[in-house]
């Protein structure tokens, strides 16, 4: 709608934009982390809301009690009442998405909800005990470069090397070893269930407290797809715009004992004025998820996930874990003589997206890998099913067997652009910048 002043004002950001929304319409998005959002989330990202400061939240916490009061204001600026509102609707639809205790909606990015969760629970130096990078999990679980293995003492977890998943008798025994102040559940390159359950046993079999980043299954749990994290971890936290469909940003869930902690530590202690038009488009997702096209999409995801890996399977890949109960899947491409660095971008040139990623005990660095990451939320989105994903999987195959051949990249990109026309994306959208930018020439 206001594409038009934003095309006078800064032609040359409007051309950034442009170009993007073109080149998410015309390739095969499989970076299993990013999505399309609605344009209803859009439409709340773009609001009048970015302009409100409201340090604080939409309600107040009773003085004898752990109740929080809605009625009672708990802002540090005038002028909150329509944002009260707005974010007041993102908690309870993520209370009743996830059936958590209490929801904290204002955290900024995944990391950043477990930087809040870390610092709720423990203490600088405590013990962290949290899934490797390169055995499947986050930068935020304890990697030395990240503020996770700066201020805790760290101690990774790695799948089985034979099964490729979590061997929760080795973990008990570790964290027996090593006695953990607190354990991450969770992933960011896992392909099979994570097992909350087991998690919890062996946390209480070591006294520690348990934290789930359930940022790439959210989705699933949330249309029942996927064991929840809910029952079973202290403190949970989940982006909203990967399997979720929402914008960029995060929520964490916990327990009712530890909310008024949660909610000190995001503010004051990490973060000043919450997004809130983030926070309004993650309502809008919300109720987008609460839906019952939501579960169907869901399954989708996860139906078109196995098609994929069982159309790469029958091509000679290897899939870690011997494949997929999820939205993702790791392609080991070790046997096809190609590292994960070179098969990310010879696919990028012929207009399919994906992220390189280590594998299991992976012999490559993490900059060049030995496998790629694939994932289905994004093409699911946009309507695809299993046929698609059949020659999807042909497609790959066509780029990585012929990886050296300068001719096989224009050539797949033409059929990639065939089959990205049948399932259009933003189609309004694109229609009105070619307009505004036709009338500017």
């Amino acid at each position: 709608m206001y594409s038009k002043e934003l095309y006078n004002t800064d032609p040359e950001v409007f051309a950034a934009i442009k170009a993007e929304t073109e080149r998410e319409h015309a390739g095969l998005e499989l970076i299993a982390s990013e999505n399309f959002v609605s344009e209803a989330v859009l439409a709340a990202l773009g609001s009048v809301l970015t302009n409100k400061y409201a340090e604080g939240y939409p309600y107040k916490w009773g003085k004898e009690t752990d109740e929080i009061d809605y009625s009672k204001y708990g802002r540090y600026y005038g002028g909150c009442e329509f944002i009260d509102e707005a974010e007041k609707l993102a908690i309870e639809r993520a209370r009743e998405l996830f059936g958590a205790d209490h929801v904290n909606v204002q955290a900024h990015s995944g990391t950043t909800a477990n930087m809040i969760a870390y610092f709720a629970l423990a203490d600088p130096g405590d013990t962290l005990l949290g899934l490797n990078l390169s055995h499947g999990g986050h930068l935020s679980h304890g990697h030395p470069i990240n503020f996770s293995g700066r201020f805790f003492k760290v101690v990774q977890y790695e799948v089985d090397p034979e099964t490729e998943q979590i061997n929760f008798d080795t973990l008990l025994k570790l964290a027996r070893e090593v006695k953990p102040k607190m354990i991450v559940a969770g992933a960011s390159a896992y392909p099979r269930t994570m097992h909350f359950e087991r998690f919890r046993e062996v946390a209480d079999e070591v006294g520690a407290y348990l934290v789930a980043d359930i940022a790439h299954i959210a989705g699933l749990i949330a249309a029942r797809l996927h064991i929840s994290s809910i029952p079973y971890a202290d403190i949970t936290t989940t982006t909203t715009h990967k399997t979720l469909r929402g914008p960029r940003g995060a929520v964490i869930m916990c327990k009712k004992e530890y909310a008024k902690t949660v909610d000190k530590v995001s503010f004051p202690g990490m973060q000043g004025g919450p997004l809130e038009h983030v926070i309004a488009a993650k309502a809008v997702a919300f109720k987008e998820a609460l839906s019952e096209e939501f579960v169907l999409y869901q399954r989708q995801i996860v139906a078109n996930a196995k098609a994929l890996a069982d159309g790469l399977a029958r091509r000679g890949y290897r899939l870690v874990a011997g494949g997929t109960d999820t939205h993702l899947m790791l392609v080991d491409l070790r046997s096809k003589g190609v590292t994960g660095r070179k098969a990310e971008r010879r696919l990028e040139r012929a207009g399919i997206t994906c992220n390189r990623n280590t594998i299991p005990y992976d012999p490559e660095k993490p900059f060049i890998a030995s496998g790629i990451r694939l994932g289905t939320p994004a093409l699911t989105t946009r309507g695809m099913k299993e046929p698609e994903m059949a020659k999807v999987a042909e497609l790959i195959d066509e780029v990585i067997s012929n990886i050296d051949d300068e001719e096989v990249y224009p050539r797949v990109k033409t059929k990639v652009r065939e089959i990205c026309e049948s399932f259009p994306l933003y189609a309004e959208r694109r229609k009105e910048y070619d307009s505004i930018s036709a009338e500017g020439e």
